[in-house]
């Protein structure tokens, strides 16, 4: 990395509609942990810790080969949240019981890694990705 960067955290912070619907959903069913959560009589709101976020930029094309490989056909949102998880396989059945929509997968990358994809209950589009198990 060339270097040093003055940037300690990146956040993506999302707008939804049902708080409560939300927070249960990547409290409980993701199993982010909570790093700060208030309830102010101007809103609610709950910044949760993931331990290390990466920014991943894609030009138009490869998102659209990522769609096919992920969900098999091209969908063409701007923005997915990406989680690195140990067991793409489990996790995905665990949101998918949580309220996500499957959209794709789990499914074995070109790329050598396990892939999978959901829209979770607030509309977000939700890839878990992980390394490619021997299994499969």
């Amino acid at each position: 990395m060339k270097g040093a960067s003055q940037i300690q955290e990146l956040r993506i912070a999302m707008t939804v509609d049902d708080f409560e619907e939300a927070m249960a959903f990547y409290r409980d069913a993701l199993g982010l942990a909570v790093h700060k959560e208030w309830h102010t009589p101007n809103g609610n709101g709950v910044i949760f810790w993931a331990d290390r976020g990466t920014l991943e930029i894609v030009d138009v094309p490869d998102a659209e080969s990522i769609d096919m490989v992920e969900v098999g056909e091209v969908i063409g949102e701007r923005v997915r949240l990406g989680i690195g998880v140990h067991d793409v396989d489990r996790v995905h059945r665990a949101l998918a019981a949580g309220g996500a929509a499957p959209m794709g997968g789990p499914v074995s990358t070109p790329w050598g890694g396990r892939n999978a994809r959901v829209r979770t209950p607030d509309g977000m589009q939700l890839t878990l990705f992980g390394e490619l198990d021997e299994g499969h």
